[in-house]
């Protein structure tokens, strides 16, 4: 990882930190204590785990390693509440968390108050050196990734429970912006510079900074939309085998996929983190898996990009769109690029490192580099992505079948034309 020197002083990292953590509890602030145990399968993991873990990742790898005389909360949260860190020890099995009632939430609500009293304890009294400093920084943006799948976590959760709440009273109503027609535009081409530059924090798997050859391409203008998506689903697009890749095919057919995840059998209705809506037809389509995106591309006549013609292409955008900010919480029509926000973009790019990629010392070090393997890589963040949080170079990652994220399409093709 990386930190720009204006984040090193300790004033500005403790009011980092106290509106990060801030935050989080902003996002639940309609929630009651009940929803926050629920875990619906797998991917998901309860609201209230998500307090725990990023707390426990600052009680682990900063409180305990930098200030002296810290005593933890509870040693039991240690197991319970550790994700995959290995090195740091055992852990309480992913698909079990919705089994843990207690600690109740108002325990994990303290625990956090006692850590967050800890950690401006550490950095008031200028404890924390170069090293605690980046580690903080780490933490945080860890607790920004959090926040995005605390939302998108409780979205499966309420769309699972037939009243199907919303899961904040507050959010504003749907754009009524036209997209403009979809186009494509020359991408660069050539040798170009991919990775975090080194300018600010970015995560290890951004690094490090290296040449990429670029063939001819063009690049899609914006998102793909609903209204567009639909008409993939009326052309027959999920009974054509020869649109999906095997695997994606194998997939539709074993668990019976028609339509994105959250769309209601007319294609009229989506569920929403604000409950039922119409479906925008000039908004993204989101919530399809890597197969659907990739299946939509093909019945298109285009492809996918890579993740290195995404990023040279969003190196020219602004850092602004609907964002977490925003206060949509969905992906919203518009007339604009939309390289930032709205949906993760799907790129037919393998999770893969970086040539000379190193990760971080220690049980850090289990952060990205362990999951270079069957996964791909999508850019760009979301609609619950925080602003601060994205930038050109940011790297994730899902498995192709992966769908209760925020994910959607942006086209690309080979060669020059129109």
């Amino acid at each position: 990882m990386a930190t720009h020197r204006a984040e090193m002083t300790a004033a500005t990292l403790s009011d980092r930190y106290r509106r990060t953590r801030e935050q989080t509890l902003a996002l639940i602030a309609d929630l009651r204590p009940e929803d926050t145990v629920v875990q619906t399968m797998p991917d998901v993991s309860p609201t209230k785990w998500h307090l725990a873990h990023v707390t426990w990742f600052f009680e682990r790898f900063v409180l305990e390693a930098g200030l002296p005389g810290y005593s933890r909360f509870d040693d039991q949260f240690h197991f319970l509440f550790n994700s995959y860190y290995y090195t740091a020890g055992q852990m309480h099995a992913r698909p079990k968390r919705g089994l843990l009632s207690r600690p109740t939430l108002a325990e994990v609500l303290d625990y956090r108050s006692y850590v967050d009293a800890a950690m401006q304890q550490l950095l008031q009294t200028g404890a924390a050196d170069e090293h605690l400093c980046n580690v903080i920084t780490l933490g945080l943006n860890h607790e920004q990734q959090h926040q995005e799948l605390l939302l998108t976590d409780i979205k499966h959760v309420f769309s699972c429970n037939p009243i199907r709440p919303p899961a904040s009273l507050s959010l504003t109503i749907a754009s009524t912006e036209i997209p403009t027609p979809y186009s494509y535009s020359e991408g660069a081409g050539g040798i170009r510079s991919i990775g975090a530059t080194g300018s600010g924090f970015s995560f290890d798997n951004e690094t490090p900074r290296h040449d990429a050859l670029l063939h001819d391409h063009r690049i899609g203008n914006r998102l793909v939309t609903n209204g567009e998506y639909r008409g993939f689903i009326e052309d027959g697009g999920y009974r054509n085998s020869e649109l999906w890749l095997s695997d994606g095919w194998a997939t539709i057919k074993e668990r019976d996929w028609r339509r994105p995840l959250y769309w209601d059998e007319g294609l009229d209705n989506e569920f929403t983190l604000g409950g039922d809506r119409a479906i925008d037809p000039n908004a993204p389509v989101c919530h399809v898996s890597y197969y659907e995106a990739d299946a939509f591309a093909r019945w298109a006549g285009a492809r996918l990009p890579t993740e290195f013609e995404w990023e040279v292409a969003a190196e020219e955008q602004a850092i602004s769109g609907n964002l977490l900010e925003s206060g949509h919480w969905h992906p919203m029509a518009s007339s604009e690029s939309q390289y930032f926000g709205d949906v993760w973009e799907w790129t037919s790019s393998s999770y893969a490192p970086y040539p000379g990629f190193e990760p971080l010392q220690g049980s850090l070090g289990e952060y990205n580099g362990k999951f270079m393997c069957n996964q791909m890589t999508v850019r760009g963040g979301s609609c619950v992505t925080a602003r601060d949080h994205v930038r050109a170079s940011y790297r994730s990652f899902f498995y192709p079948d992966a769908r209760w994220q925020f994910l959607g399409i942006r086209l690309a093709k080979d060669g020059h034309g129109s």
